[in-house]
């Protein structure tokens, strides 16, 4: 295992406290001008979240409309219900959806559901993701952001698990903890993009990102912090 890698599990309560775990729930807001630039302002707000830590499937239940989104990589399907369970949308090969798609193109529901649905599973099952079979993580050069230089690991997914893009990179501190990540997301026209962590929360023994903001990538490597498209949120977190 690389070293870094080695070091972050221990930050984040050791590999075999979350193979011991299953599942990873929070209460998640989710807010910034995306959700309204790709056509659905109201995914801007707070979904109750359960989340596989032993495979890719993820389930966000809106607090107000009742409606699910359900994510799943085994079925390869992305369903959309309401509050009685009725199917209201479903993809099957979600990703194969967005071919030929630029940043600027509109989502269906189903679409943006498949988007926050993988990229969420990501955020919340990392950094356990990054031993699984077929992964690749090793440090690479640092990267000193104001006065601080953080220790950098280079990730490269298999083609069997949805994500933003096949190789990303995550920035840690002295302490183990990730402060950044860089992806450019293949659905989104791979606009390149910093996803800064703000706060964490120990939950279990875990320090878990608690506040994120999400934040285009200029051509040097910094952020354009003009705006933020996306900030996520988390509250009354459980690993079990």
């Amino acid at each position: 295992m690389d070293a870094l890698l080695g070091r972050v599990l221990d930050a984040h309560g050791g590999l075999d406290g979350w193979r011991n775990r299953t599942t990873f729930t929070a209460r998640i807001t989710y807010g910034g001008p995306f959700w309204e630039f790709k056509g659905h302002p109201g995914l801007a707000g707070t979904t109750l979240v359960e989340a596989s830590l032993q495979d890719e499937r993820i389930r966000h239940r809106d607090e107000v409309t009742g409606q699910e989104f359900v994510f799943d990589r085994a079925t390869d399907s992305l369903t959309v219900t309401d509050r009685s369970g009725a199917v209201l949308e479903k993809l099957e090969h979600p990703r194969s959806t967005f071919a030929g798609y630029t940043p600027e193109t509109p989502w269906s529901l189903a679409q943006i559901a498949y988007f926050r649905g993988y990229a969420t599973w990501h955020y919340l099952v990392e950094p356990y993701l990054f031993t699984w079979s077929g992964v690749e993580a090793h440090e690479v050069e640092p990267w000193t952001e104001g006065d601080e230089t953080l220790r950098v690991l280079r990730v490269t997914f298999p083609a069997s698990l949805h994500t933003h893009n096949a190789t990303q990179l995550y920035y840690y501190d002295d302490a183990g903890l990730l402060r950044r990540m860089d992806y450019a997301p293949d659905v989104n026209g791979s606009t390149p993009v910093a996803h800064y962590i703000r706060e964490h929360q120990v939950v279990d023994g875990v320090p878990v990102p608690s506040r994120r903001h999400i934040q285009l990538r200029n051509d040097d490597g910094t952020p354009d912090t003009s705006w933020t498209p996306i900030t996520v949120d988390l509250t009354d977190i459980a690993l079990r």
